[in-house]
């Protein structure tokens, strides 16, 4: 099925890479600069005295104070001066997404030649020698025994002039879901295609994940793709000129279809995973004469860095939590800035909290800004207290929660016979949200060639379909619109196993909690 028409309609770029999209209705300025209003906005907007330690001054006071606290104290962050990106590995299975990203990690110095030799003798004792690399990244027994990633794996590694955070996503179709949590906290995709004879048309055939990836992490935010054509060195292929611009040629239409602008937002290149070809350096002439272009830790360095608000309404999705002396949280900034003796919420449950100590890739910091994927220890709750899904959010400007809220959705690909209609019930996947929806009410259809809705009252649509509606959900969950903070706005619904549509949040109820 073409979606082109109805996929761009949909408009899911973030306000950030508006100027990159193919439509140009989309380059709103005033999504923009939504986060600057949403902040002035916010410090109007009346605060529930229940959920904040009753103190002398202002609470809005207070935070100044603390930033020019921060502010005065440098910290490791600062002193590095290196730019910070999330690159989150994309790809159907046995593409060689966990291997490539393993060589990276070698390649970069982040892991010795004792440790290779010893994923080296392991993946040989498995008679699987050639999954050695991947080991680096697939750390669980079940992974390296299955070869298949079932976590989202997390690293850095750093450039001269950039700090990386890995996210390594599974590739199975039976862990999307983690996928889908791995690619919402990323910044750029790295798309990894396996070149051997059969892999490639496996993966992009109908159902297969190159397809799905690609789709859910344009709807997820991933504006930047590099779509890296693995496997180059296998006997199949030797790093053959046509093969490559095969896979090219193919993909560019596909790409194309789900939103991206091929020219501005994606690379392509060969590389080999496994040895390390054209990763680090550039590819030897005498292996593949006819490449002239980047080798990937290049390419990923020229990507640029998302427009970031660090002065903005703090929001960090949890999605994860442990105890260790105290509550630890984790997950990524998406707005605001972060500073220990912050006092903060925890939403949904409206705790307050306190930061005593933040930590980034390892070390710990004075302050953190937006992108930085973080563990935050806490004072003021329970461990067991948080959930998957809940926000760590400023004070002053709380995230809105709610249980039902009204989206525009982009009807992808029913299951067979379904029709979609009231009482429509899917899985909803919104930033780290996974949570049971029903559709209650269909608002408007959207005509896709005006882009206007149609007068006609809508009773259920089909396939392909540009729909208005109202969502419930059975628990209070955090949620924005996606013109006040794109990356907590957008979302996607899927039933026994397939995304069936991906969405925007255009409406909240007025008697929402915040």
């Amino acid at each position: 099925m073409d979606i082109e028409a109805e996929i761009r309609a949909l408009q899911l770029d973030s306000a950030e890479d508006n100027n990159a999209t193919l439509i140009p209705e989309d380059a709103k300025p005033e999504e923009v600069e939504m986060t600057d209003k949403v902040e002035e906005e916010g410090m109007t907007d009346e605060v529930d005295t229940k959920s904040q330690p009753v103190q002398a001054e202002p609470k809005v006071k207070d935070k100044e104070v603390a930033d020019m606290d921060c502010a005065e104290v440098p910290d490791e962050m600062e002193s590095q001066k290196k730019r910070h990106l999330n690159v989150v590995f994309i790809g159907h299975v046995d593409a060689g997404k966990s291997t490539t990203g393993g060589q990276i990690l070698f390649l970069s110095g982040q892991v010795d030649d004792r440790t290779i030799q010893k994923y080296e003798k392991e993946a040989k004792d498995k008679s699987r020698e050639s999954w050695y690399m991947a080991y680096i990244m697939d750390t669980n027994e079940e992974e390296r025994v299955k070869g298949k990633t079932v976590e989202v794996g997390r690293a850095q590694f750093e450039t001269e002039t950039t700090r990386f955070t890995i996210l390594d996503a599974p590739g199975h179709k039976s862990y999307v879901p983690n996928m889908i949590s791995g690619a919402s906290q990323a910044d750029i995709g790295v798309l990894v295609i396996s070149a051997r004879k059969g892999e490639f048309e496996t993966g992009y055939e109908r159902g297969g994940q190159t397809r799905e990836h690609v789709q859910l992490a344009k709807t997820l935010g991933v504006s930047k793709l590099l779509v890296v054509v693995n496997k180059m060195d296998d006997h199949t292929v030797n790093w053959s000129k046509e093969r490559y611009d095969e896979i090219e040629s193919k993909m560019v239409p596909f790409l194309r279809s789900s939103g991206y602008n091929v020219k501005k937002d994606v690379q392509f290149l060969p590389i080999s995973g496994l040895v390390g070809t054209n990763m680090k350096t550039r590819v030897d002439k005498n292996i593949c004469p006819w490449w002239n272009g980047p080798c990937l830790f290049e390419a990923l360095d020229s990507v640029e860095v998302p427009v970031r608000d660090p002065k903005g309404s703090y929001r960090m999705p949890i999605i994860d939590k442990f105890k260790d002396m105290g509550t630890v949280v984790m997950g990524k900034v998406e707005s605001g800035s972060i500073c220990e003796g912050d006092s903060l919420l925890v939403m949904p449950n409206k705790a307050p909290v306190k930061v005593l100590a933040v930590y980034c890739d390892e070390d710990k910091v004075r302050r953190a800004g937006p992108g930085e994927n973080l563990r935050v220890r806490l004072s003021g709750i329970e461990e067991e207290d948080i959930s998957s899904g809940f926000v760590l959010s400023s004070v002053v400007k709380p995230i809105p929660t709610v249980t039902e809220f009204t989206a525009q959705l982009q009807i992808l690909e029913l299951l067979e016979n379904a029709i979609f209609t009231a009482g429509y019930k899917a899985v909803l996947h919104i930033h780290s949200v996974v949570e049971e929806c029903e559709i209650v009410e269909l608002l408007q259809q959207i005509d896709p060639k005006t882009k206007k809705p149609m007068k006609k009252k809508v009773l259920f649509v089909k396939n392909g379909a540009v729909v208005v509606c109202r969502i419930q959900v059975n628990s209070l969950i955090c949620v924005e619109k996606f013109s006040d903070f794109p990356q907590l706005g957008r979302f996607t619904l899927r039933t026994e196993g397939k995304t069936i549509a991906v969405g925007k949040v255009t409406d909240l109820p007025s008697r929402s909690s915040a």
